[in-house]
């Protein structure tokens, strides 16, 4: 395959970024997408040219650091992370544009990096439990309803990639939000703060300069974890509940 990626390039937070055109021959429909930008990168570095930095580590689709916005859509055509984006995805002669997550929340701090630490500190705001763990317990120790175990995994399996941030025309941290809420929220581990922890994590999410949710969707649809909508409703259950009891 023959394509063009037009990558945002920005030397750092306070510089201007545009788009630059760069074509490569040659491009495997297996290769994934993380090893195009390689592929680019060495290109770049034999030619004494800067490479493009973006952000990657597993490879694997468990991190969730390589996140981007890939013709307009967080990781690409596929629900998934761009790390698992393969180019069968996409034809020959196609002009592929590459830009950072777009968030206040998330400034850029390089080409296709941004800085992300408001997730984790919307975690250190709530996302814990005090209760003294130990070693692993017996699985049958502790009774838990099996329709709230499986909530409870199926929102503890977000990775903080920021897609949902991303898609969203609020930028709206939401759906992460409420699966750090919800995973703990469900288990009898996090019963203790759960009325403080949704208020602070709330709060925080706030704080960062998130936008607000209006359910328009967009987080769930692109989610690479397939994190339901619903999960910002029982964020919701548990945000009124404990402000209506004073907690």
């Amino acid at each position: 395959m023959r394509i063009t990626l037009r990558v945002w390039r920005q030397k750092g937070p306070e510089d201007e970024g545009k788009m630059v055109d760069y074509p490569l021959d040659d491009v495997s429909p297996d290769m994934s997408f993380l090893e195009v930008l390689d592929v680019l990168n060495e290109k770049l570095t034999l030619q004494d040219e800067e490479p493009v930095a973006f952000d990657h580590d597993c490879r694997e689709g468990i991190c969730g650091m390589c996140g981007v916005v890939i013709n307009g859509q967080a990781h690409g055509p596929e629900q998934t992370t761009t790390c698992q984006l393969h180019m069968r995805s996409f034809s020959d002669g196609d002009v592929i544009d590459v830009e950072p997550w777009r968030a206040k929340a998330f400034p850029v701090v390089k080409d296709l990096v941004v800085d992300r630490e408001a997730f984790d500190r919307i975690i250190q705001s709530g996302g814990y439990v005090s209760a003294p763990t130990g070693t692993a317990p017996d699985a049958h120790a502790t009774p838990v309803p099996k329709s709230d175990a499986d909530a409870a995994f199926d929102a503890a399996t977000c990775i903080g990639c920021g897609a949902c941030v991303a898609a969203c025309p609020n930028a709206s941290a939401m759906l992460f939000t409420a699966a750090k809420v919800t995973h703990l929220g469900l288990l009898p581990q996090g019963q203790p703060e759960r009325a403080a922890r949704v208020v602070s994590m709330v709060d925080q999410h706030d704080e960062e300069d998130f936008g607000g949710c209006t359910n328009i969707g967009e987080c769930a649809a692109v989610c690479p974890k397939g994190i339901p909508l619903e999960t910002i409703s029982n964020l919701n259950r548990d945000l009124l509940g404990s402000l209506s009891s004073g907690r």
